[in-house]
């Protein structure tokens, strides 16, 4: 391959990669350029850590004639005796290329060359991708070619690492920043932020089913644990409800002590009314139970039975930006939210785990029991609520402690 055709690729690279709009077709499109040049590709892997809570980095590796698969690894991963042995973990730790010529050398002890050889891999070389603050990625390159990769072919693929990796960490900043702001602020706002929402009163007005729920007796909990077993409950108690509520269409926009603010929103994408209502109730229902099976092992005790109580209204909301100063939070606020924050604390006192309001109840059928008809702090009307006939909550008042104790 001569190196003007490989500089095409460079040429292409610097320019920003312009034609291609996604992750997936940049990696694509960079590895059919360098097939079209001449270079024998069979399979090229992009390995690179995030900033995320489950996952300690991402790959996508492209297989000629296959298109891109993208795939994970978790956080703890990078200590197995598989990723030990594998090439890989040379070059993250030391930012070193590791070569290894198949046909000559066999696949020694390390199972990844093995797996290769077995497809047909004669070739490979894992470069270091340098980022500008220090961080160390990497790619890797094989040939399925009877002799490899000449020595020309080696130092073009080097020629273009340079190139290469300014425009993977421009991508890898994006999806950081992207996946950032989904854990901090939910799929919806954080697009809506990266699409440049950012300034403060940057509103606009939704129409939602609004979820608000709260840990029964968490105050009392929280003075008989310890710091850090208080932390724990707390990420036990949200896995109980977080997957269920994404599930279900809905997203999470604010933790609030051991309350929790989600809305699904009404939309003729989402679906009308009725469908959005009918998912809340299913994600309502497997929360209820995932809560009700929840344990947690403290010292010599076993605690469970947790409750929780939810409140499900309908409303408008106001939904964007708010804050002083150069500090915001995007957030939903409303009279709608606020009725939703009245009736949770209703939940306690009937004796009950869902509750709803009027205007939610009046959209799904689920056999509710009406409650009755409540005044409501700050609201000149009364309203009416509705309960679940099958909720069969323990709950004896609303201090009770959420957990029983028993030795394991």
């Amino acid at each position: 391959m001569q190196a003007n055709s490989v500089q095409s690729v460079i040429d292409w690279l610097i320019n920003g990669a312009r034609s291609a709009s996604r992750v997936d077709r940049f990696i694509v499109e960079t590895c059919e350029r360098m097939v079209a040049c001449g270079m024998p590709l069979w399979r090229v892997g992009v390995f690179v850590r995030t900033l995320h809570p489950n996952m300690l980095g991402r790959n996508f590796v492209w297989r000629k004639g296959e298109g891109v698969a993208m795939g994970a690894m978790a956080h703890g991963e990078q200590e197995s005796d598989y990723f030990l042995s594998s090439p890989l973990a040379i070059v993250f730790e030391q930012g070193q290329e590791v070569r290894k010529r198949l046909l000559d050398d066999g696949a020694g002890n390390v199972p990844f060359f093995a797996e290769i050889r077995d497809e047909g891999a004669t070739d490979y070389i894992a470069l270091p991708l340098l980022m500008s603050d220090g961080t160390i990625h990497a790619v890797s390159w094989i040939t399925q070619h009877p002799d490899g990769f000449t020595e020309a072919q080696l130092a073009d693929l080097r020629l273009m690492m340079p190139s290469l990796t300014r425009m993977i960490e421009v991508w890898l900043l994006r999806r950081t920043a992207a996946g950032l702001l989904n854990n901090y602020v939910g799929a919806r706002a954080g697009a809506r932020i990266l699409a440049g929402q950012i300034r403060r009163g940057h509103t606009e007005t939704m129409h939602a089913a609004i979820w608000l729920s709260d840990l029964r007796g968490f105050t009392p909990l929280s003075d008989r644990l310890s710091s850090e077993a208080v932390v724990d409950v707390l990420n036990t108690y949200f896995d109980c409800q977080v997957p269920a509520i994404l599930n279900h269409g809905g997203e999470v926009l604010k933790f609030m002590g051991d309350g929790l603010l989600a809305v699904f929103p009404i939309t003729g994408k989402e679906g009308d009314t009725e469908t959005v209502c009918r998912r809340v109730l299913e994600a309502a229902r497997e929360c209820r139970a995932n809560v009700a099976a929840m344990t947690y092992a403290y010292e010599s005790e076993i605690l469970r039975d947790f409750r929780f109580g939810l409140a499900l209204h309908i409303g408008t909301v106001l939904y964007g930006n708010i804050g002083g100063g150069d500090r915001l939070d995007f957030t939903c606020i409303g009279p709608a939210v606020n009725l939703a924050a009245r009736i949770e604390k209703m939940t306690g006192r009937l004796n009950r785990t869902v509750l709803a309001s009027t205007e939610f109840a009046s959209h799904v059928d689920a056999g509710w029991t009406d409650l009755g008809l409540f005044s409501v702090a700050g609201f000149a009307a009364p309203e009416r609520v509705y309960g679940l006939p099958d909720d069969a909550s323990l709950m004896n008042d609303s201090s009770a402690s959420p957990a029983s104790a028993s030795s394991p």
